[in-house]
This record gives C-alpha cells, sequence and structure tokens, in this order.
C-alpha cells in the first residue's frame, strides 16, 4: 500500500507541477478542469446517482468548466460567484454537520448534487483564478490549507481529548483543530516576511496572506486566517459525512492507494473560493 501511495503521488506531482509553474494559465486549469470531471463522477455516485447520470453530471462538469475557460474568466473570476460560494459554505457547511451523516440521504437527490457540483465548480474556478494571479498566491492558499492539516494531525495526536464530530470523523479533535490553526497564523508570518524579502527581486506576485494583510490589517488578517483553517476543516468534515452516509470508505478508487480525487480536495473545496472572495474587500 505504502508503494502504492508513493507511486501515485509521484505520478500526480509530475503531471501537477509543470502545469503550475507554466507562465499561462490554462494548462492548469485544464488539468483542473480533468480533476473537477472526475470528482463530480465521485460526487454523484456517493449520492445516490445512477452510473449513466454519473457519467452525464461528470461531462457536464467538465463542460461547465470549458465554458468558464472560454470566457475567460479564469483570469477576471467573477465576485459574485465566490460569494455565493461563501455562502453556501457557511450555512449549507454548518447545516449539513447539524443534521449528521444519518439525516443526508434524506435531502433530495437533486439538491444534492447540485450543491455539490456548484462546489466544485466554484473550487475549479477559484483554482484557476488563483494561478492566473500568480504562482506565489496559489501556493500560499495549498500551502494554509496543508499546513492546518498537518499541525492538526500533530496537535490532535499530541494533545487530542475532546472530539469534535465523532459521528463523522472519530480521529478529529477540538485540539487538533487549534493547533492547525495555530500552524497557519505562524506559516502567514513566516511566507509575509519572506514576500518582502523577495518583492524587489521577481516576484510574480503577493501572497494570499499579504493581500489579507494589506487589505485588512493586522487583527482582519489573524481572524480571516482562523476562519479559513475552520473551513477547510469543514470542507473535510462534509466530505466524510456524504461518504458514511453512502457507506464508502473513499470517495473512489481513481487514485490508488490515495481513494479518490474528493479524497484529496475535500479541504480546498471550500477555502479558495472563500479566500478569493475575501481578497476582493
Amino acid at each position: 500500500m505504502l508503494k502504492q501511495r508513493i507511486a501515485t503521488a509521484l505520478v500526480l506531482l509530475a503531471v501537477l507541477l509543470p502545469a503550475l509553474f507554466v507562465s499561462t494559465p490554462w494548462p492548469f486549469a485544464i488539468l483542473m478542469l480533468l480533476m473537477a470531471g472526475a470528482a463530480a463522477w465521485e460526487w454523484a455516485r456517493l449520492n445516490s446517482a445512477s452510473p449513466t447520470a454519473a457519467v452525464i453530471m461528470s461531462v457536464a462538469m467538465a463542460a461547465a468548466c470549458g465554458l468558464a475557460l472560454w470566457a475567460g474568466w479564469v483570469r477576471v473570476g467573477p465576485s459574485l460567484a465566490w460569494w455565493l460560494a461563501f455562502g453556501v459554505w457557511v450555512l449549507g457547511g454548518a447545516l449539513a454537520l447539524k443534521v449528521g451523516p444519518g439525516a443526508w440521504h434524506t435531502v433530495p437527490g437533486a439538491a444534492r448534487w447540485v450543491l455539490g457540483l456548484a462546489a466544485i465548480w466554484t473550487a475549479w474556478l477559484a483554482l484557476s483564478s488563483a494561478k492566473a494571479t500568480g504562482i506565489n498566491f496559489i501556493l500560499s492558499i495549498f500551502c494554509l490549507v496543508w499546513a492546518a492539516d498537518i499541525a492538526a494531525y500533530f496537535g490532535g495526536r499530541a494533545f487530542g481529548r475532546r472530539k469534535l464530530a465523532l459521528a463523522i470523523s472519530p480521529g478529529k479533535s477540538w485540539e487538533g483543530v487549534w493547533s492547525g490553526m495555530v500552524g497557519v497564523q505562524l506559516l502567514a508570518l513566516a511566507w509575509i516576511q519572506a514576500d518582502r524579502h523577495w518583492q524587489g527581486a521577481g516576484l510574480d506576485s503577493l501572497s494570499l496572506f499579504s493581500v489579507l494583510l494589506n487589505r485588512l490589517g493586522v487583527a482582519g488578517l489573524v481572524l480571516t486566517l482562523v476562519f479559513l483553517s475552520a473551513m477547510s476543516v469543514v470542507g473535510d468534515l462534509v466530505e466524510s459525512l456524504v461518504k458514511r452516509s453512502a457507506g464508502a470508505k473513499d470517495s473512489s478508487g481513481l487514485l490508488p492507494g490515495h481513494g479518490g480525487v474528493l479524497d484529496r480536495v475535500d479541504a480546498l473545496l471550500p477555502v479558495f473560493p472563500i479566500a478569493m472572495a475575501l481578497c476582493t474587500f
């Protein structure tokens, strides 16, 4: 299993890194389009869609992403989409976590499909727009999510006592969540200093942390990072809730050793569009 995980990770990096670091945004946008189509197929299957309907939704997702790319929305992302995603994730995420996995399947299937596909599409658009903004910018958002996850894992193992959502994800603790938030604050502090050091040396863009600091000040930055860290946890929990409701361990087997696409991007789904929304203040 470990060898399989490593091999899959190496293949993904070999495809992702060239698309991420190329100067034009469209190769990355197309790669993310393929992943969005796969994520839509996984979401449909987890939410009681027939095999045919799941394929149709996957194709429709890829087509919607392609139309947005053709229309130029990647370079000038519509702020309304970010704020709609903001509202859906905050209100819908809270509602989903409140009702729990036992009640998720009682929500009409069409409503579950629309919510999931909308979340995947706005995340694709936010990812592609962040890449068009600059490599430093998009990397800072990726690293925010990864830092929150890594710090939460180690903080939870070291200090975890109180369970966060026992019925959804038994391994998560409140102490882990707080550790993740602290880890993100430390990352932001270091990254802002790096931005200042390298800004005059060809840095292609400011990081998310520097943008938020310039727009919102120190207090606004700290509170915003706490909120984004929390939303990364919400994304993870919502996907776990849907899998638990469907009786599935992984969203699919598309990524050997890693599960499915949704298993790898669940925390990114809310964070990217919300980060883009907050940058419009």
